[in-house]
């Protein structure tokens, strides 16, 4: 076990999805694993291991915002020898083309701004996903009939801000497409770690239209991001 996570060497498969929400990580693995089982419930970050179409494939919260997510990537990369990270999370539209449930994939992460807390170091370099992740993951949005589009993501530290749309004027000149909370860290520990990664963010408010999702709703919005996601880490290996 490590700090944060009580599972023991072999209870995580190599494929690991990461979703941010613990109730949306449990939905997941009662909705598409076979035979799941809990193997972490340390500070209520639930992680799942099952099979998904015969394949082992686990399931990890992260929580929310960069230092929440990198302990836990860190940790699966490290110490469990995960070596596939599909991040399953929200964002938030930055573009009209980035309707109220659909689906963005980050085809490149960049920090909201040159004044953002994202720049970490070791993290400081704009990064991608796997190529041939990404080139699965939209053929099979394709083929599924998902709508969808891919471009460059914005990653922020700050969820409330003062200047609020605004804020992100600069973003947008650059044709960023949304806006979310992790995937420039999931990208770039990725990369340093040599392993795979790609981020499926469901749009569940827009910035430019004022739309919003309710929570109510949002486990059903995420049933076409995590088929997608199983059916690429299925194809994946």
């Amino acid at each position: 076990m490590t700090p944060h996570i009580e599972a023991g060497k072999g209870d995580y498969a190599e494929t690991v999805l990461l979703p941010g929400d613990p109730q949306r990580a449990e939905w997941m693995a009662q909705t598409f694993l076979e035979a799941p089982r809990c193997v972490n419930r340390r500070r209520g970050a639930l992680g799942f291991t099952g099979l998904y179409r015969g394949q082992p494939i686990s399931i990890q919260a992260t929580g929310v915002g960069v230092s929440s997510f990198l302990i836990y990537a860190h940790e699966l990369l490290d110490y469990y020898g995960a070596r596939t990270l599909i991040r399953t999370g929200t964002c938030g539209g930055l573009s009209a083309q980035a309707k109220l449930r659909s689906l963005v994939i980050s085809q490149l992460a960049r920090p909201e701004n040159a004044e953002n807390g994202q720049v970490f170091g070791l993290y400081d370099a704009d990064a991608g996903p796997d190529p041939t992740l990404l080139a699965r993951a939209l053929a099979k949005a394709a083929e599924l009939g998902i709508d969808h589009h891919g471009g460059l993501t914005v990653c922020t530290d700050i969820f409330y801000h003062p200047e609020a749309r605004t804020r992100y004027a600069e973003a947008r000149a650059l044709g960023a497409l949304a806006v979310d909370m992790e995937t420039s860290a999931l990208y770039r520990i990725a990369a340093h770690f040599g392993v795979r990664a790609l981020s499926l963010l469901t749009v569940v408010d827009n910035l430019v239209t004022g739309e919003q999702a309710d929570y109510s709703e949002r486990q059903a919005l995420f049933t076409d991001m995590s088929r997608l996601a199983f059916e690429v880490a299925r194809e994946g290996r």
